[in-house]
């Protein structure tokens, strides 16, 4: 058996790239490790792959769950960090955070399908046995995932995160209340999606539209973020504003460009919550 922590560090992604959380993804993991510590594992040929079979099915379990009892409100993804040194999570193998919000229209199934083909390499064999599938539905369930995904995702810009210009311009623009500069950096689809948990109420969950979303973001940051300091940085390998109070992080904003270099959609995490790990 590998060393634990490095055990958890792989098992992590099979959970978060399901549940979009940090906590329950630990949590999950922890679950399944000491029942796995509980019972004979001498007939276990292939304990790393029992594990992440665990892992999935009740990360699975934990997301149908989480999915019933939550409200008609935005719940965004928990954020991670690109650039923690030593960081106990397996980045590399996290999903975008544009793309963690996408997977949102998928079923559990169909999402954990989606995530064991594209993300981990798995084939559909592969997938039947640790989902408790038949082959032919698995295929089945991966076509449907594609072809909601398809239906749902504009063409996105590939930007990477060390471009800091873009961002830059963008704090320039909104500290002077430079709008005719915002405009032009916004797409005509742009979306603000917030999420404040159940303990900040934000001023809008969803804005879409340049002309409303012009003016939710000078509107917050005017009156709420203006004395904040701006931080530049990488979230799920995208660009992100983070807004500071003193040492606290009050509000993480992960953007996301479409083809012309646009913005399409900001994600807006304010829940102090999912702000936690910072």
């Amino acid at each position: 058996m590998e060393d634990l922590k490095i055990l958890m560090k792989n098992l992590f992604p099979y959970a978060y790239n399901i549940l979009g959380n940090i906590a329950d993804s630990q949590d999950v993991i922890q679950d399944v490790l000491i029942k796995f510590n509980e019972i004979e594992t001498t007939s276990i040929s292939n304990q790393n792959a029992y594990l992440i079979k665990s892992v999935i099915n009740q990360a699975i379990n934990l997301k149908k769950k989480s999915d019933r009892e939550r409200s008609h409100r935005i719940s965004l993804p928990e954020p991670i960090i690109n650039n923690h040194g030593e960081s106990k999570i397996e980045i590399e193998e996290i999903l975008s955070y544009s793309m963690l919000v996408l997977l949102d229209v998928l079923n559990t199934k169909e999402r954990a399908v989606f995530l064991l083909k594209e993300t981990f390499d798995y084939n559909h064999e592969e997938i039947a046995n640790v989902l408790a599938l038949s082959v032919e539905n698995s295929r089945q369930l991966l076509t449907r995932a594609k072809k909601k995904l398809k239906q749902n995702r504009p063409k996105l810009a590939i930007i990477s995160a060390k471009e800091t210009g873009y961002l830059e311009k963008y704090i320039t623009a909104i500290r002077t209340g430079d709008v005719k500069t915002l405009e032009q950096m916004l797409s005509e689809e742009v979306r603000v999606l917030a999420d404040g948990g159940t303990k900040i109420n934000v001023v809008a969950q969803l804005t879409s539209g340049i002309e409303e979303t012009l003016k939710l973001i000078t509107y917050v940051f005017e009156y709420y973020q203006k004395g904040f300091d701006i931080k530049i940085d990488t979230i799920n390998h995208q660009p992100a504003l983070l807004f500071y109070e003193g040492s606290q992080l009050m509000n993480c904003q992960i953007f996301e460009l479409n083809q012309k270099g646009r913005i399409i959609n900001i994600f807006s995490v304010v829940d102090p919550e999912k702000l936690m790990p910072f």
